[in-house]
Parts: structure tokens; C-alpha cells; sequence
């Protein structure tokens, strides 16, 4: 049996996370009973949508129950405010010159589970968070995008 990897949170992410596993492992299971109730009083439940639409939502609850409880048998969450913050690492926030068009960007290194690229939470897994792990300020990393080649320079690492 393969081992499990490890889950890398950040202590927000983490937070997140456990609030969502809460969530559906109270109110939202609760509601989903109470509709798979009303639905099944319906009656004929071969062809009863309202029945199969909860069943198919309830579903999706507990498969996603599973997946958050195996993420935290196997977290380990970063303490970022007791790194040293002379080189990238997961939980810290990087301040990137994009070279071409000539502005600043700033992401928060965290892991794939809480990865938001509309929020500037990029994953260590992706292909500039696998460049500027280990990089210090200063340093100059070119990734490749869909659109080609961007290059970086690392402005500032903060917590």
C-alpha cells in the first residue's frame, strides 16, 4: 500500500478548511436529510428529480467529508512566522517584479488544498511556486506559461 502524502496547510488554510469540514458535517448534512425527507414524501422515487437531485448532493457532501478528514490525518502545518525569511517558503508572501510587463505581483507560497490564484495564493506544486521555493531576494527565475517565458525578480519575502 502506498503511504499517504503529506497535506501542507498553512495555519489559515488550515482554519479554512477544518470551518468547512464543520460545516458539512453539521448544517449542511442537516439540510440534506431534511430534503431527502420532504422528497421521498413525494412518493415514486424512480422519477422523483427533487429525490435524486439530494441524493446526488448528498453524495458529493460525504465524498467531500472524506477527502477534507484523510487531508487532516495527513497535514502538517507550516509555522511560518518561525522560518527565516531569507528564502521562500510555503507560508510566506513574495513580492515578484514581472520583468516584461514591467509591475509588481505579490503571492502567498501555500499548499495545493488551499491554492487561490484569484486571491494570490499560489501553490508550492505550481510551476513559479516550484521556482521560487528556496530563491532569496534578489534572485532572478524564469517560469514557462502557456503564453511563453515570464521572468521574475524576487522583490521581498515577507511573513
Amino acid at each position: 500500500m502506498a503511504k499517504a502524502e503529506e497535506v501542507i496547510l498553512t495555519q489559515e488554510g488550515y482554519d479554512k478548511l477544518m470551518a468547512e469540514l464543520e460545516e458539512l458535517k453539521t448544517t449542511t448534512r442537516k439540510e440534506l436529510a431534511e430534503r431527502l425527507k420532504v422528497a421521498i414524501s413525494y412518493g415514486d422515487l424512480k422519477e422523483n428529480s427533487e429525490y435524486h437531485s439530494a441524493k446526488n448532493d448528498q453524495s458529493f457532501v460525504e465524498t467531500r467529508i472524506k477527502t477534507l478528514e484523510n487531508m487532516f490525518k495527513h497535514a502538517r502545518i507550516v509555522q511560518a512566522e518561525k522560518l527565516d525569511t531569507a528564502v521562500v517558503q510555503v507560508g510566506f508572501t513574495v513580492k515578484l517584479h514581472d520583468v516584461e510587463f514591467d509591475e509588481d505581483v505579490t503571492y502567498t507560497i501555500v499548499g495545493p488544498a488551499e491554492a487561490d490564484i484569484m486571491n494570490n495564493k499560489l501553490s508550492y506544486e505550481s510551476p513559479l511556486g516550484k521556482e521560487l521555493i528556496g530563491k532569496s531576494v534578489g534572485n532572478a527565475i524564469t517560469v514557462t506559461a502557456p503564453s511563453g517565458l515570464i521572468s521574475y525578480k524576487i522583490l521581498e519575502i515577507t511573513i
